[in-house]
């Protein structure tokens, strides 16, 4: 799979191979999806263990890459529907630039565009992307990243203090 490499306006610059992007570090466009239920709880998922990285990890609903021909939105709702089987409607909620680098030697650079839709439904998780999920409230998330920190990606610990002030407002 082919991810967009960008440049810091997220004006795309050139096409590469995903794994050759997280090798060398190279600015790439990104999405990470936080759906939220009629009770303000965010559905958080669980990586497969077997993930190029951060598996096991708790994150947020979704994320991963956009292809070269797609949109940030269809992408998200490909996504979401590929690893949970859900169908939602997702909408731009911001953007942030992040670097990590992980022990197994990979780089996220990534241009990351969060966005948010709601979602009351079940869903059924496709077992080589995630291996759990549970809806969490603010409150319980607080409690977990305080207390655990290093069970959830690095990601979500960056995108996740402007969901929780936009959903408690």
């Amino acid at each position: 799979m082919k991810v967009v490499l960008v440049n810091e306006h997220d004006q795309a610059i050139g096409e590469i191979e995903k794994m050759a992007a997280h090798e060398q570090g190279l600015l790439h466009r990104a999405f990470s999806v936080f759906l939220m239920n009629d009770q303000h709880q965010i559905l958080m998922q669980q990586r497969a263990f077997d993930k190029y990285h951060s598996g096991g990890l708790w994150t947020n609903t979704c994320c991963s890459h956009p292809q070269p021909h797609e949109t940030i939105k269809e992408a998200a709702e490909r996504r979401l529907l590929e690893e949970l089987n859900i169908i939602a409607t997702v909408s731009p909620f911001y953007e942030f630039v992040y670097r990590h680098e992980f022990e197994n030697g990979l780089i996220e650079h990534e241009y990351d565009h969060v966005l948010t839709g709601y979602y009351n439904g079940v869903c059924t998780v496709n077992p080589e992307e995630v291996a759990g999920v549970q809806w969490m409230s603010v409150s319980a998330i607080d409690t977990a990243l305080e207390a655990y920190p290093e069970k959830y990606t690095y990601w979500f610990k960056l995108a996740y203090p402007a969901i929780r002030e936009w959903i408690l407002m």
